[in-house]
């Protein structure tokens, strides 16, 4: 069987590449199977999310528990990621420059509007909150960072979707269509297109109710080193009060603002490393 993610994607094994460590894989995806809120999780559960089987789940577990990424409870015969785990997402995190660069700009955009704004990457079928800033306005839902939110509904994720090459963006597509299916991605997929033609038309996306029935956002990508890395801002919150004028004549240019801020800044971080 093919082993899938956390959220149920397919986890593509590419067996007939040399260079591919199929058991390092399937230990990564081990621990990406634990979702957000879920303390402990045993072997058997762990097989099932991931289609690996159980002997070599056991396996795993045994070995990354050694290593200090999993922790065994002996009394519940379950596992928990580690702190080895969260020593690895710190290094990430403290290695990226451009968060200290773009938190100040995402603050300031926060107080001024009342707004969640956060800086996101993808990852699968997701983009997670790499640095969010909270204002002070009736948020519905209060994302941190670590946060997933899909690509496909978010402004964050179609404004990265937009900032990808015509050939990147197709994969993507594809990727996305294999992930929803035939029932679900023809909406997803038009969704996805009006967001394009919003990009060209305001220079940002709109998701209004699309992700959630009481959130609203803007966003836009971050094209950085000439699209060797794209990232995406976005700034959102009630549905209530950020309506389709306010998006689009006030938030979304804001947030260009605040794009090319943050642009400006990193130009020369960039170039002292060539």
């Amino acid at each position: 069987m093919q082993p899938t993610d956390a959220t149920g994607d397919d986890l593509q094994l590419p067996g007939k590449d040399r260079n591919f460590v199929t058991a390092l894989a399937r230990g990564l995806e081990l621990m990406r199977a634990f979702g957000a809120g879920e303390e402990y999780l045993g072997n058997a559960e762990l097989s099932k999310r991931t289609n690996i089987p159980r002997p070599t789940v056991s396996r795993l577990t045994y070995t990354l528990t050694q290593l200090g990424y999993l922790q065994h409870n002996t009394h519940l015969e379950k596992y928990r990621l580690g702190p080895g785990v969260l020593a690895l997402g710190y290094r990430f995190l403290a290695n990226m420059g451009i968060r200290e660069i773009a938190r100040p700009h995402l603050q300031k955009l926060a107080d001024a509007t009342d707004c969640n704004v956060s800086l996101g990457g993808a990852d699968r079928s997701d983009m997670v909150y790499l640095e969010t800033c909270h204002g002070h306005g009736p948020l519905i839902i209060r994302l941190d960072t670590g946060s997933r939110l899909p690509i496909a509904t978010s402004a964050i994720g179609r404004a990265w979707l937009c900032g990808l090459s015509d050939e990147r963006r197709q994969q993507v597509l594809q990727e996305l269509a294999s992930v929803y299916g035939s029932s679900e991605w023809p909406r997803l997929e038009a969704g996805i297109m009006q967001s394009i033609k919003d990009y060209a038309q305001y220079g940002f996306c709109l998701s209004e109710q699309d992700w959630q029935r009481d959130i609203s956002a803007v966003a836009i990508p971050l094209i950085l080193e000439g699209g060797a890395e794209v990232m995406a801002i976005n700034c959102g919150g009630s549905s209530l009060r950020l309506d389709h004028d306010r998006l689009v004549n006030n938030l979304g240019p804001r947030l260009k603002e605040v794009a090319n801020q943050i642009k400006q800044e990193l130009a020369p971080r960039f170039r002292s490393t060539r």
